[in-house]
């Protein structure tokens, strides 16, 4: 993002430096993470000619598809065939995968409707509406009310707005913070839980390179995966899909990304960025670590343990490759300095206003306040916690469930208010396998961490050991537990709070043991943190659209947006990296590294390599704006044809959670192209690529 000077501010009006601030900072080359309400539509008529008509709005957005368990999507045919990535589907194929039939590894193809595997607990989100509910919200604080009062008063607005439009309409809906609690928008969700699996290849064509070629270019994989949604057991027809462009877009063509980004930090103060440089990466990191060196252990026992752990360690590489560069962005002291100064000129200016600076101004430093105050707790917080286990989550959630649901909604745990249940229960009730072996040696390693950091005299660890050593506890619990029975949950559930009270299940009287000391942290930390700086920022939010208008798009929050860009190559390593690669570099990668490991390929690919044009565009990359969330989503053109999917970032992309470089910040997409060949050639498709095809 561009560094602004007010070059003789003083003979400037106030009108004009804030049009000189905006139109510079926001109006950096393809940039941004925009709203489908507020799209850039002034950006791109200006730089490319191009404006989106709300029609054509309207089909990016209900083509799109959110995955719930992380990820994004979109519509490639009229009979419900949803295309994502391999990667995103990964938690589904190894939930479906057994020791004799390994569907993350080996792939998998439906050659009939009949064949198509039902997933165990996916939901797939199509935002069917948005409805802009700020002064609703807003209105529900009263001026007396103190911070944390405004803060339930809030959350009790939310729960109903969402209740009323979840009864009347019996769609999905959520209330969504924008611009960190400048706007509220009330999104309407077509939620789809009949999900089924068609198409994957195997793992090693998905992810070729491993993590050496991860957050890299030039890349060469297939990571592709095609499900396809059903209603009342039949194939949903939508209205809405892209059709397909096999051509793909050319060098410098004007190319879109519709899709649901996780989260950036690019609102964030400079404080609350110091907090994540000098806490929160440094722990998360070493979690990730210990972690996965936990997993190793295990997969090192046999080939079976070895696919269990699959998912979580690519999961756990791929989130300590990202965060490790994140990191290294927060450290470099050039982005540190731009944001730095960024920040100082935005207070400046608004100290500048008299009216601006009354209201707005005294919002910093309350934040810098309450992180000061969050730092001498925040590290007790995070060990005192269950963390890993599945079947540990599942006993808390029980314990949470019966109570809350007896209160008025208005005053539940967030995630438990009516609008919230039908959710929190498809997952609480997932028939998904559990490992109890694994779940072991997860748990153990968490409750040891734990144990290192807080120390044995720490109210958590005497809580969870009552005297025991971790070892002894954990084993003796996930041996017994009756847990990973998704009918015992059920029971559990049905019987209320007096059934779980009565419940002599191991891990469901640990979870009602420690649930009263994580409820006075929660307490805590809406008290101190979560009340004061939401309140700090919404006056930020206020100064900032005072002052720039909605020139600017908002932080993401997994929820869909469009990203707009250009098919273009960057400056990598002293020379230049090319647009697209193709099937001539990936399989002279492979060879270059002896066909082994990582840059091994499937059999099928050096079986029928004589039948492939290997001229074919395999991966490509484009300016567009992603993160972490954006895997799945669909690129598109002008006509709203697909002619991509993205699936990844360059190294240099990662620092983008807090700032946008334009000149190496790149997302990786495989081609469309790449896809129809693979389906026709390698995997005996064909039939799957004429539907995509349209033929």
């Amino acid at each position: 993002m561009k560094q602004i000077k007010f070059f003789n501010f003083i003979l400037l009006t106030l009108l004009i430096s804030i049009l000189v601030f905006s139109v510079i900072v926001f109006s950096a080359p393809d940039e941004g993470m925009w709203t489908f309400d507020n799209p850039p539509t002034k950006l791109l008529q200006e730089k490319y000619g191009f404006s989106p008509t709300k029609k054509w709005l309207e089909h990016v957005r209900l083509a799109s598809v959110r995955f719930m368990d992380g990820g994004s999507g979109s519509f490639v045919s009229p009979n419900g065939l949803v295309m994502t990535n391999h990667h995103v589907a990964m938690g589904q194929l190894q939930k479906l995968s057994t020791a004799e039939n390994n569907y993350a590894s080996e792939g998998f193809l439906a050659k009939s409707l009949a064949d198509e595997i039902k997933c165990t607990d996916l939901e797939v989100n199509i935002l069917f509406s948005m409805e802009n509910v700020t002064e609703k919200v807003r209105a529900a604080v009263k001026e007396k009310m103190s911070d944390v009062e405004a803060l339930k008063a809030r959350r009790a607005k939310i729960a109903e707005i969402e209740k009323q439009s979840l009864d009347a309409t019996g769609l999905r809906s959520n209330v969504i913070s924008l611009y960190q609690g400048g706007e509220y928008w009330l999104y309407q969700y077509k939620k789809y839980t009949d999900v089924r699996l068609v198409m994957a290849p195997e793992r090693q064509a998905a992810y070729f390179g491993g993590d050496f070629d991860n957050f890299t270019y030039p890349r060469y994989d297939l990571d592709v995966t095609f499900f396809r949604i059903y209603e009342n057991d039949k194939p949903v027809k939508p209205e809405h899909y892209f059709k397909w462009n096999s051509d793909g877009a050319k060098e410098n063509e004007l190319v879109f990304v519709s899709g649901n980004p996780g989260s950036t930090d690019r609102l964030y103060t400079y404080a609350e960025l110091e907090m994540r440089r000098d806490f929160r990466y440094p722990l998360i990191l070493k979690y990730i670590n210990e972690y996965l060196e936990t997993l190793r252990e295990y997969s090192n026992k046999g080939d079976e343990q070895q696919r269990r752990a699959l998912r979580m360690i690519f999961g756990l590489e791929n989130a300590k490759k990202a965060m490790t560069g994140e990191y290294n962005g927060l450290l470099n002291e050039k982005l540190m300095g731009t944001r730095l100064k960024a920040e100082k000129d935005f207070r400046d200016l608004v100290a500048s206003n008299p009216k601006w600076k009354q209201e707005y101004s005294g919002a910093w430093n309350v934040v810098e306040e309450v992180i000061t105050k969050n730092r001498a707790v925040a590290n007790k917080l995070f060990y005192q916690n269950f963390r890993g286990s599945r079947l540990a989550g599942f006993a808390l959630n029980i314990v949470r469930y019966v109570v809350e649901v007896e209160k008025p909604d208005a005053e539940r745990l967030p995630g438990y208010h009516d609008s919230e249940l039908e959710e929190r229960k498809f997952r609480l009730f997932s028939p998904a396998p559990i490992y109890k072996d694994m779940e072991e040696a997860v748990f153990t390693f968490t409750l040891n961490m734990s144990l290192e950091a807080l120390g044995e005299e720490d109210d958590f660890m005497k809580a969870v050991l009552g005297g025991k050593n971790v070892e002894e506890l954990v084993g003796k619990i996930i041996k017994n537990t009756k847990l990973d029975d998704p009918e015992f949950r059920k029971k559990l559930i049905a019987g209320g709070e007096k059934a779980v009270k009565k419940c002599k299940d191991p891990l469901i009287k640990l979870a009602l043991n420690v649930d009263p000391l994580l409820r006075k942290n929660e307490e805590w930390n809406r008290e101190n943190v979560e009340s004061v700086l939401t309140k700090a920022r919404e006056k930020i939010a206020k100064a900032r659209f005072a002052a720039y208008g909605k020139e600017a798009y908002p932080d993401a929050t997994f929820t869909l947006r469009l990203a707009y860009g250009t098919v273009k190559g960057f400056p990598m390593n002293g020379t230049k990296a090319p647009v697209n690669t193709t099937l001539y570099g990936l399989y002279d990668r492979s060879i270059s590294f002896g066909k082994k490991g990582d840059f091994a390929l499937p059999q099928r690919f050096w079986d029928r390599q004589d039948k492939l044009d290997l001229s074919t565009p395999v991966n490509f990359v484009s300016t567009c704006d992603i993160i972490g969330g954006n895997s799945g989503s669909p690129v598109v053109n002008k006509d709203a044809e697909v002619i991509g999917l993205i699936f990844d970032g360059n190294i240099e992309s990662l620092s983008g959670r807090f700032m946008y470089d334009a000149d190496k910040n790149r997302s990786v997409s495989v081609h469309t192209a790449y896809i129809i060949e693979a389906l026709r050639k390698l995997y005996d498709a064909g039939f799957l690529a004429d539907e995509i095809e349209g033929k």
